[in-house]
């Protein structure tokens, strides 16, 4: 994938190329990296993503709002948009994150989603980086159940095995890659019961552990009659 399939993917053509350019830039590669950005788009998504659910949730109080927040704006949320917009085939990385294949990791990814929607604010201002934001991520709120979004994934797997009154799930680090500051864990989550084990991957256990059991929760509710 070239950046312009990128552009027509988010809906946006850069005036200024080389601020998308940065934004697709590890501070692996050189200096001129994605990080300032990514400051940047971290506020931009967080305003962007709560204007739309005060505007959408109008009952809703203010500490739901806020669940419903940061569960939308985590890592595992903008990996998984970074990953349907195939970001890690346009990402500059240097020869060490490339061969560690950085390209997959979550942490990355979703730091280089962050610099795309603050590279966007830079070069036309917020309106148009709110814009992007809601074209991403309001087809994918759609298709979740808003009243779970606010319970994180362990939460939700622990609830749905409790009221069937059957085993919590049991977790375990089966490896980790890459170097010591930038490893990538991989978390296995075991239903003995009901023989499933799944698998997940992220920047820390916790989030390793997150992503088995959201792997679980939704093979689970495919089975289920």
């Amino acid at each position: 994938m070239d950046r312009e399939s990128l552009c027509r993917k988010i809906g946006y053509q850069f005036a200024r190329p080389q601020l998308l350019q940065k934004a697709l830039t590890h501070r692996s590669h050189s200096a001129a990296h994605y990080e300032r950005l990514e400051f940047l788009g971290d506020s931009v998504l967080n305003c962007a993503i709560a204007k739309y659910l005060y505007d959408q949730h109008p009952d809703l109080p203010e500490g739901d709002l806020s669940r419903l927040r940061s569960n939308l704006v985590n890592q595992q949320t903008l990996f998984t948009l970074a990953q349907g917009l195939n970001l890690g085939d346009l990402l500059q990385l240097g020869e060490g994150e490339r061969k560690s294949a950085g390209f997959r990791r979550p942490s990355i990814l979703a730091d280089a989603m962050e610099a795309l929607f603050g590279a966007i604010l830079m070069d036309s201002g917020f309106a148009a980086a709110e814009q992007v934001v809601l074209r991403l991520y309001v087809p994918f709120i759609a298709q979740m159940d808003v009243q779970s979004l606010g319970k994180d994934a362990k939460t939700q797997l622990q609830e749905y095995l409790q009221a069937r009154k059957l085993a919590l799930p049991k977790y375990a680090v089966v490896a980790t890659q890459g170097e010591a500051h930038a490893q990538l864990f991989v978390v296995e989550c075991d239903i003995a019961e009901m023989k499933i084990t799944t698998r997940g991957e992220g920047s820390s256990r916790r989030i390793a552990e997150q992503a088995a059991a959201e792997a679980a929760f939704n093979l689970l509710n495919q089975t289920k009659p």
